[in-house]
């Protein structure tokens, strides 16, 4: 894993304290969603791989908005990791971690941040060379209280707690010292998208980088 490699995690990180978890249906939704997000000041996109689109949604958004650091989530295994780095892709997250995704992370050229919600499974993206992670579910997991114990023995580990993340706890997450962002659905919600009010998602980005 090339020292680059790690900058560009902790370049991602550092973008901002919001990360919108994405669950786009439509393709033509794709370009207002993401020029909304950006309007309203939040440029790193997660575009999870749970419709049928996403990965012409991912790889539209890389061509037509190339400042957006568009990333995809929900990715679970090697063969999803080189889909999603072919459309464009600047980083990938991932729910959990295996040993043969933690393998393709290192050998891949774009940023993998896997997903933990245990020391255990911690110890092991360590040991693959992984500093940046992601908690998940973060509020299932144990939310906050668990993230600042964690602080204690693993001091040098960053996360991105998603999973039950909202507008009414997400502070207190980046309140503690190892949490540089979150990642929440509340930016853009379902009904939102349906009705295409594009305008609300720009203003809830807007809220909510507001700390």
């Amino acid at each position: 894993m090339s020292n680059n490699w790690i900058q560009n995690s902790t370049e991602i990180f550092a973008q901002g304290p919001v990360v919108p978890v994405l669950v786009i249906e439509k393709l033509e939704d794709a370009l207002p969603i993401a020029s909304a997000l950006m309007e309203g000041g939040i440029n790193v996109l997660e575009v999870t791989l749970r419709t049928d689109a996403a990965i012409k949604i991912i790889e539209t958004i890389a061509k037509e908005i190339p400042e957006a650091y568009i990333g995809a989530g929900t990715v679970t295994n090697r063969a999803e990791l080189e889909d999603v780095t072919s459309a464009g892709a600047k980083f990938a997250i991932s729910p959990g971690l295996t040993a043969d995704l933690l393998s393709a992370g290192q050998e891949g050229t774009i940023p993998l941040i896997p997903g933990i919600s245990n020391i255990s499974d911690l110890m092991r993206a360590k040991d693959a060379g992984y500093d940046h992670l992601k908690f998940f579910p973060a509020e299932a997991a144990g939310g906050v209280k668990a993230l600042k114990s964690i602080g204690g023995p693993f001091p040098n580990i960053s996360f991105c707690p998603t999973g039950g993340i909202s507008p009414t706890n997400y502070k207190d997450y980046l309140a503690l010292k190892n949490v540089k962002c979150v990642g929440g659905s509340w930016l853009a919600p379902t009904e939102v998208i349906e009705n295409k009010q594009w305008s609300i998602i720009t203003e809830v980005a807007k809220e909510a980088i507001t700390i």
